[in-house]
């Protein structure tokens, strides 16, 4: 069975490639923007893309036929979407419609990546049938590409998730633990919301959700994250005291001392009762996910 992952050199995607190539029931084309980042060139095929222009995308489907395509490719940072909406337009939701038209032809079972932020945070934590009202045009994107997906003849499934953190090869962009990290270890004070909460989500849990719904090829929408509701603030303190950091250099500080251009929902976070229940779906504890990430900083150093 073929199945076509985008956005291979991204978080998920560098954890989703080898778990796809281990099973020996799959072959792997792995779809990235530019050159291939993955440290490992064995086991699948790479494909250089540009997901914005409908011809290429015709052009990699056609060539490969995928039964499954997994749609991890998109532009997440929320500030930018805001600040630059035609490429977040361009990127989460002309490129899902490409990849969708390309994919009818040959009913390829479609799995896309969606977000806690489809939601206004208003009643956290949230169910698969909860209606988005989504706060940010990051969030305003993803709510328009699901729409198109659930409006497809293909057979889909929408795998939204919360807060992913987990190291990438690059180690380029940080996400909330080796930001916590590496500030405190320069002696170096943070500002730590502690009026938003979330259900983090190791990336490898959501990689293994993924591939779960892959597996059964599960159809509708499946709310894949951590199982913990944390304020970032509790977050940090947590990744300070595992690291053994001075949690002085932590100041607690709500929202509103950010000013930053979309805004956030103030409580998301998921219940995962159906992932749990129809995928046998079993996330780590965020202590857990700490300890993932120690070892893969430490092999990385």
């Amino acid at each position: 069975m073929k199945v076509l992952i985008t956005g291979s050199n991204g978080l998920l995607g560098q954890h989703l490639i080898p778990l796809f190539i281990a099973d020996e029931r799959y072959e792997v084309i792995a779809a990235g923007r530019g050159v291939n980042r993955l440290p490992s060139r064995q086991g699948y095929t790479y494909e250089s893309v540009n997901l914005r222009n409908t011809v290429s995308v015709q052009q990699l489907v056609e060539k490969h036929r995928p039964d499954i395509i997994i749609h991890a490719a998109a532009m997440t940072q929320v500030d930018e979407c805001e600040r630059n909406k035609d490429a977040c337009w361009d990127t989460n939701v002309a490129a899902t419609r490409y990849l969708i038209q390309a994919a009818e032809k040959y009913n390829a079972f479609f799995l896309f990546l969606s977000t806690d932020f489809i939601f206004d945070g208003l009643e956290g934590p949230y169910r698969e049938d909860d209606a988005p009202n989504p706060l940010s045009y990051y969030g305003a994107s993803k709510v328009a590409a699901e729409r198109m997906i659930r409006n497809s003849k293909l057979p889909w499934a929408i795998v939204r998730t919360v807060l992913v953190y987990g190291t990438a090869i690059d180690m380029q962009r940080s996400n909330i633990i080796t930001w916590v990290k590496n500030n405190l270890q320069q002696g170096k004070k943070i500002k730590v919301v502690d009026d938003q909460w979330r259900t983090p989500t190791l990336v490898q849990d959501l990689a293994e959700g993924c591939k779960l719904v892959a597996d059964k090829q599960a159809t509708g929408i499946f709310h894949i994250s951590g199982n913990e509701m944390l304020s970032p603030y509790e977050m940090a303190v947590q990744t300070a005291q595992f690291f053994k950091l001075d949690l002085r250099l932590i100041e607690k500080v709500n929202a509103k001392s950010f000013v930053q251009p979309a805004k956030r929902p103030a409580k998301t976070g998921f219940v995962i009762d159906k992932a749990v229940q129809e995928l046998g779906y079993q996330p780590r504890s965020f202590a857990e996910g700490l300890e993932i990430v120690a070892r893969e900083i430490g092999a990385k150093q």
